[in-house]
């Protein structure tokens, strides 16, 4: 039994000793994690929402001069989402495709792939990126979703508030406070395909901290695949955490961790992932005075994945990062540092290799960002933020936006920002052996591989020209240089190998994205989304890359959009429908498609809600990622769930 599989099943032990003793605790009179009638949210509160990931402050929606989208913890709870990946797609600024039972393909503006490596991902603060690709392993990252207040989507780039890899977006999820989580929640989900279910209790020590703790755990069958022949496998999956919040007058402080278990089940059981990790994370917060705060954060992760023939990781990583936030004549000034280590150790497989097997990775940075009212409505904010990474230095990462109050209901924003993604282990590292020759090598790492840059403009209007109607709209336009290219190895050069990585892709990326919430009645609430897109890449004229561009970029639909539709049948009962569109994806030739999911809800009691799921409701099986004759087709999905608060 894996040391991973112990610390959950001790998680839940822990979890089960604090309900015993929940007479230590004071439970709130309401929970605030039950379900809210956000059908009956007005749009100005919708707006009033606080969000921090556009500046590293605390800032209305509905004045945020960015491309920010933000999903309401009770939006997740009537989606009938399970997982992060499913939640995500209440975001009409991103693309979602599920590739597998745990592996999803996700990015916001187009470079569409499971090794997606331009969206940087962060839990509490904690960012979940693999340093191994630049990206998400999505199949290892779960959260309480009862316990998720918001989450904070930002297409676009977000380099200067939160570094490398933020390059065309930034999800932010952001959990409750333990205070808002007294006492107890059981769920349970099951039908055809999938089950789960988790626990969580909260409550207050005498005198102390507010707390709570949880496990969940979820099983999800395999989906056969387009060429016929076994199921391509399923997921099992297991995690386990707390929380510490104590709050004072002057001082706020959250402790936090998090256990998890999990594997991935191909077809006959040949070939396995097995994933586990563990997580803590602390912060403080001091409040000078009115006018200024000092925060303090630091985490450590350890994650472990192995797969089967391919090869196994071992990551454990320590960051700690400190900031000032300032309000002086006129100026809201944010400005602080940070540092980042990781030892990634990877035991290579019979194809696969890593040179070296064993390597230290260190990030540090600082950064400035300052917001000033210009002229009586209109504000300004410049930012800079240099960070500094073993492979490629310095990197100097600008930010400047605009914004104009139209009007007590408009606004006008204007961005332009330089970001980077720089190099990871698979751009330097990775080396794929021939297998008619294992003294040879296929592919070889690039030591000229250098940081991928992104210029983009954006020009976002924001209005509720009505009570019962909002609406926001963004083009932008990205220009992409030193893109990842697969070329053709001169002979005798190093690294041995007959093709090399280097940076000899560019490109163009030019789209719109919108999104509108109107309140039809009393009790319901339509949301549409749309993004209109194109990615145009291309090559230096030196580049000899052989791929056809497959390589370099994402396969991206021009076109997706989204309807979703929330009502209040009567006191009890809820319904809530969401369709979606996505269009072709020509390098797999991968038709496009329309997605019906629906969910209706019954308020038994005040303490017990049941609900019947269904997902994919318009077909049977079918497609949103990958090669024909190789991926997996998702299934129509119907299921049970059932909350109870105690």
């Amino acid at each position: 039994m894996s040391s991973s599989t112990l610390l959950v099943r001790a998680g839940i032990a822990l979890l089960s000793c604090a309900c015993a003793v929940q007479a230590q605790a004071r439970p709130l009179d309401a929970p605030p994690g039950q379900a809210v009638p956000l059908a009956d949210y007005s749009l100005e509160q919708l707006s009033d929402i606080v969000v921090t990931s556009v500046s590293r402050q605390d800032e209305a929606l509905g004045r945020a001069p960015a491309s920010v989208y933000v999903i309401q913890g009770a939006e997740i709870a009537r989606s009938g989402a399970t997982t992060l990946p499913e939640a995500l797609r209440l975001a009409p600024n991103l693309q979602v495709a599920r590739i597998g039972a745990g592996s999803y393909a996700i990015s916001a503006r187009g470079f569409l792939s499971p090794l997606a490596n331009k969206l940087l991902v962060m839990v509490d603060g904690r960012s979940v990126y693999s340093p191994l690709f630049s990206g998400v392993f999505w199949e290892m990252q779960d959260v309480a979703l009862e316990d998720v207040e918001r989450i904070e989507v930002i297409s676009g780039p977000g380099g200067t508030a939160w570094g490398t890899n933020a390059v065309n977006g930034v999800i932010n999820v952001i959990t409750r406070s333990a205070a808002q989580t007294h006492g107890g929640l059981a769920t349970a989900h099951a039908g055809a395909g999938e089950k789960g279910a988790s626990v969580r209790y909260g409550g207050q020590l005498e005198g102390g901290p507010h707390w709570r703790a949880y496990a969940r755990g979820m099983d999800v069958d395999g989906f056969a695949l387009d060429a016929g022949g076994p199921d391509a496998g399923g997921m099992r999956r297991q995690q386990a955490g707390f929380r510490l919040d104590w709050e004072a007058e002057a001082l706020d402080a959250t402790f936090s961790g998090d256990v998890h278990d999990g594997r991935l089940r191909a077809g006959g059981d040949q070939s396995r992932t097995e994933t586990s990790g563990a997580n803590l994370l602390g912060r403080v917060e001091h409040r000078v005075d009115e006018n200024q705060s000092v925060r303090l954060q630091a985490w450590i992760d350890h994650a472990r994945r192995d797969q089967q023939g391919v090869g196994a990781q071992r990551l454990d990583t320590f960051d700690v990062e400190a900031q000032h936030m300032l309000r002086l004549d006129g100026h809201n000034l944010a400005w602080g540092g940070g540092y980042r280590y990781s030892r990634d150790r990877i035991d290579n497989g019979p194809l696969l290799r890593f040179t070296p097997a064993r390597r230290s990775l260190r990030w540090s940075h600082l950064f400035v960002q300052d917001e000033v009212t210009v002229a009586q409505d209109v504000r300004a904010s410049a930012g800079v933020r240099i960070e500094h990474n073993v492979y490629t230095g310095s990197e100097v990462l600008p930010s400047l936006r605009l914004a104009w109050d139209v009007d007590a209901r408009s606004m006008l924003w204007a961005a332009l920002s330089r970001t980077v993604r720089a190099p990871s282990r698979i751009d330097r590292d990775f080396y794929v052996i021939d297998p008619l020759d294992p003294n040879a090598f296929l592919v070889g790492g690039g030591a000229d591989v250098v940081s991928e840059t992104a210029r983009v403009a954006e020009l976002g209007y924001r209005s509720q020209p009505l009570p019962s109607l909002s609406w926001s709209a963004t083009a932008f336009y990205t220009d992409f240089e030193r893109l990842r290219t697969l070329e053709r190895n001169a002979a005798g050069a190093n690294p041995p190998a007959a093709y090399v990585l280097q940076s000899l892709g560019k490109g163009a990326l030019r789209g719109v994205e919108l999104w509108a919430s109107w309140q039809a009645a009393r009790g319901w609430r339509l949301h549409a989304g749309a993004v209109l897109q194109d990615v145009d890449v291309g090559r230096e004229p030196t580049s000899r890359d052989s791929t056809g561009l497959s390589f370099l970029a994402g396969n991206d639909p021009r076109v997706t959009w989204t309807v979703r539709s929330a009502h209040e049948l009567n006191a009890r009962l809820r319904a809530d429908l969401a369709l979606r569109y996505v269009a072709d994806m020509p390098q797999a030739a991968l038709p496009s498609y329309h997605e019906l999911d629906a969910r209706l809800a019954w308020q038994v009691r005040p303490d017990l809600e049941i609900a019947l799921v269904g997902r994919n409701l318009l077909h049977r099986r079918h497609a949103e990622f990958g090669a024909a004759g190789s991926r997996q087709l998702i299934e129509r999905t119907v299921f049970a769930s059932a909350a109870l608060r105690f």
